[in-house]
């Protein structure tokens, strides 16, 4: 194309501009400040376009909608508004970013045609706004900005098409088939160095061993949300953080409801790192792994997932992972059983409620204390809500939506029928005991 508008294949120079470039400009202002002074207002134009004429998008759940993927069609607009202002293609930064997107999409199962339509639908919807105060004499101009729009898509549709196919392979392939045979090797006490070595780790001093059961998030629940891209985005979310505080040192195999995690501690190599038989002293040298910090990383995993995640632990060395694996899943159940809040969870946090969930006939006989109350659920969940808040009858009431009144009714009512009355002291250790048993008793019968 030639012309006074016609870009100049001349390399840019100091101020980041084509040599003679000038900016098209329509309806008398610049194309790139009309689109960015609309660039937010246009991104959810996109976007709802997009959920209008694209329908399997609406499969996606609202919160990726509103938040990632209209950020993501915000930034493709600026780095369009930025091609339009220079005469220079977008940064290879922006379709790295094209390619990730298009990866994620093709995780969340979304077809090719659907991902290159959309990419199509907003570069219709930026020409549509850039060019609505058109005048007669800005032919030249248009014909400019149209040569930009054509090569942003055509830049765009090749990034998104490779990082699509990239997202077609199964993210446990992306993550090492090495690291899921040493994974499975250490949980199921086979020998385990020859895996280490093909995934280019030293086996550390020990695990920790996490067993995690994740619950829903909203989104999955969400009308007309595809339940299985919102598991799969929270999944990816919870991961994504939990790499990067354990630095990508953690053995995983997750599903969205829950699974197993091995995180390493003490004198190690780091994630990935070959043996170089270098010396190792900066690692600390401890029993234990670090727990309040892994706590703290589980936290802040499960607040990136948007989900509440419950964690039972144990920690060993390599050849006892088998054995801590099922000590952390009895915790973890433990730990759901008797409605411990979301976190983690080791063995010395459930001691009373272990113990007395293992089968015996002291079990048994405890947990028949409570039976004068198997018909009146109303009183059993007033004394589970009693001493959960610390026998105070005000945060029972409150907890229950009663008058204090009523609770004190109850009360009297659970001492008349079991002979046990939480109001004395003397008798509190002997109910806790009696629910942990009851409920234990009526865990393995509905197992």
């Amino acid at each position: 194309m030639t012309g006074h508008n016609a870009p100049d294949c001349t390399p840019p120079n100091a101020t980041g501009r084509t040599p003679h470039w000038r900016v098209p400009v329509v309806g008398g202002l610049p194309a790139d400040q009309r689109l960015l002074g609309g660039s937010r207002e246009l991104a959810e134009t996109v976007v709802s376009a997009l959920l209008e004429r694209v329908p399997v998008y609406r499969r996606l759940p609202r919160e990726q909608l509103a938040g990632e993927l209209t950020r993501d069609t915000e930034r493709r607009i600026r780095a369009l508004a930025h091609a339009v202002r220079t005469g220079l293609p977008a940064s290879a930064e922006e379709f790295a970013a094209v390619r990730e997107s298009a990866a994620r999409r093709a995780e969340e199962g979304l077809p090719l045609d659907a991902v290159l339509l959309a990419h199509h639908l907003g570069l219709e919807v930026c020409w549509e706004f850039a060019t609505r105060y058109a005048r007669d004499g800005d032919t030249a101009d248009l014909l400019v900005l149209n040569r930009l729009l054509l090569d942003q898509l055509r830049q765009a549709a090749t990034a998104a098409g490779a990082g699509f196919l990239e997202g077609r392979r199964p993210a446990a392939d992306r993550r090492g088939a090495a690291r899921r045979s040493l994974l499975g090797a250490l949980l199921a006490g086979t020998s385990y160095d020859e895996a280490a070595d093909r995934a280019g780790l030293r086996l550390p001093a020990g695990y920790a061993v996490l067993c995690l059961s994740v619950a829903d998030h909203p989104d999955e629940h969400a009308p007309g949300v595809d339940q299985g891209i919102a598991a799969r985005r929270k999944l990816h979310r919870f991961e994504a953080e939990l790499d990067h505080r354990t630095r990508q040192s953690a053995l995983t195999a997750l599903t969205p409801t829950g699974g197993v995690v091995l995180i390493p501690f003490g004198p190690s190599p780091g994630p990935d790192k070959e043996d170089t038989g270098e010396d190792d002293t900066d690692e600390d040298d401890t029993d234990e792994p670090p727990w309040p910090l892994l706590a703290a990383a589980l936290a802040a995993a499960a607040r990136a997932a948007g989900a509440p995640v419950l964690v039972g632990a144990a920690s060993a060395g390599p050849a006892d992972v088998p054995a801590a694996a099922a000590l952390a899943y009895e915790v973890l159940d433990v730990a759901r059983a008797f409605g411990r809040p979301p976190g983690l969870h080791r063995l010395d946090d459930v001691l009373l409620e272990y113990q007395l969930t293992r089968p015996s006939q002291a079990r048994s006989r405890l947990a028949a204390l409570l039976e004068p109350l198997a018909g009146a659920g109303e009183l059993l969940i007033t004394l589970h809500t009693h001493l959960a808040g610390g026998l105070n009858r005000r945060h029972t009431a409150s907890a229950l939506h009663l008058h204090p009144n009523t609770v004190d009714y109850r009360l009297r009512r659970i001492a008349a029928l079991t002979g046990l009355d939480p109001s004395r002291p003397a008798d509190v250790p002997r109910i806790t005991a009696a629910i942990a048993a009851r409920t234990a008793e009526q865990s393995s019968l509905s197992g």
